[in-house]
């Protein structure tokens, strides 16, 4: 059986995919896992993924493509070549996966499934509805399971990566702290200046301290770092950024791809958590963490890319010695 899971969004989204994507392959001779740009680096670190289509849907994302006939037509021709036996559609809870089971029947994929509030006609053959509170890694493998794909026996249904590489080199040696400072919507992100007086802190009361960021990052990691920690912005593409974050004792970071990469690889994390979507559905899972921020701030659910409130006050209320202390709590729990 050749077996198709969608997930279109980004490198976080993906990574929660990964249990759905292991219970798939537990029971598809081949799995084809599609995804937009941003989530490929993710899909490429994912046990059970056979072979990795990238396309960048016009429904997806902040900056979408315009609806192109050639375009849209040429993916169809793809897939149908491909000749997909089973489709898995997923998507976060406030997205259809209708325009994705609209293509792949139009590319003859034979069994489609998804979770759906909207009514599908014929476009899927099994719809899901997700239980209430369930994080988005829990609800994408409860509609795998729904499809007729049960993990495999001994699969604990926790996020997981290929094994990454030693990355001792980078980091030095010794136990140590991440700091990643950045996320890919401001309204997620802790302020620069708190960021830095952590760091600060942390080395204070006697961490190590790496600071992370990607390609576009390495001014504000830079300017986290000072002279106290390890500067790593820039350096560390998603497989080399796996090997640095299982390494570490604990990672901090706001609600971003590298807070779920730490999940996979097992490691503790503390959570600057934005309320603009629930941390029910989207906090570090599967991984003892301590979750900082003012769940109940007036941004509550808004799904804001901006912060809607003067002054960021559910992450920026937080404290340095906030993050101290949680650091300190999540490696005397986890030692």
């Amino acid at each position: 059986m050749r077996a198709l899971v969608v997930r279109l969004d980004s490198f976080g989204d993906v990574l929660l995919a990964g249990p759905a994507v292991r219970a798939v392959a537990a029971h598809a001779g081949h799995v084809t896992l599609l995804c937009g740009p941003l989530g490929e680096p993710a899909a490429r670190l994912l046990p059970g993924v056979d072979d990795v289509v990238v396309w960048q849907a016009p429904w997806e994302g902040t900056n979408p493509p315009t609806v192109e006939r050639a375009d849209v037509e040429g993916f169809v021709g793809r897939l149908r070549e491909s000749a997909y036996d089973t489709a898995l559609v997923l998507t976060s809870f406030h997205q259809s996966p209708l325009p994705a089971a609209l293509l792949l029947r139009m590319a003859g994929v034979r069994r489609i499934g998804a979770d759906s509030v909207d009514h599908p006609g014929t476009l899927l053959d099994v719809r899901n509805r997700r239980l209430p509170g369930r994080h988005e890694a829990e609800a994408a493998l409860d509609t795998a399971v729904a499809m007729g794909f049960p993990p495999q026996q001994g699969d604990d249904g926790r996020l997981r990566v290929l094994p990454p590489p030693d990355t001792a080199m980078l980091t030095g040696n010794g136990p140590y702290v991440v700091v990643h400072p950045g996320a890919s919507a401001p309204a997620r992100a802790w302020s620069p200046e708190r960021c830095a007086e952590a760091v600060m802190g942390l080395a204070d009361a006697g961490h190590r301290v790496v600071v992370t960021g990607g390609p576009d990052e390495a001014g504000l990691t830079g300017r986290i770092s000072g002279r106290v920690a390890v500067d790593l912005g820039g350096r560390t593409e998603p497989r080399v950024l796996a090997g640095v974050l299982r390494g570490a004792d604990v990672l901090v970071s706001g609600n971003t791809g590298p807070a779920h990469l730490a999940a996979a690889v097992g490691t503790p994390v503390v959570s600057l958590f934005s309320p603009v979507v629930p941390v029910e559905r989207w906090g570090p899972f599967g991984v003892p963490a301590v979750v900082l921020g003012d769940q109940r701030a007036p941004c509550a659910g808004s799904r804001a890319r901006h912060c809607p409130v003067p002054g960021h006050p559910c992450l920026d209320d937080v404290t340095p010695h906030d993050v101290v202390m949680a650091v300190r709590k999540l490696i005397e729990e986890t030692a």
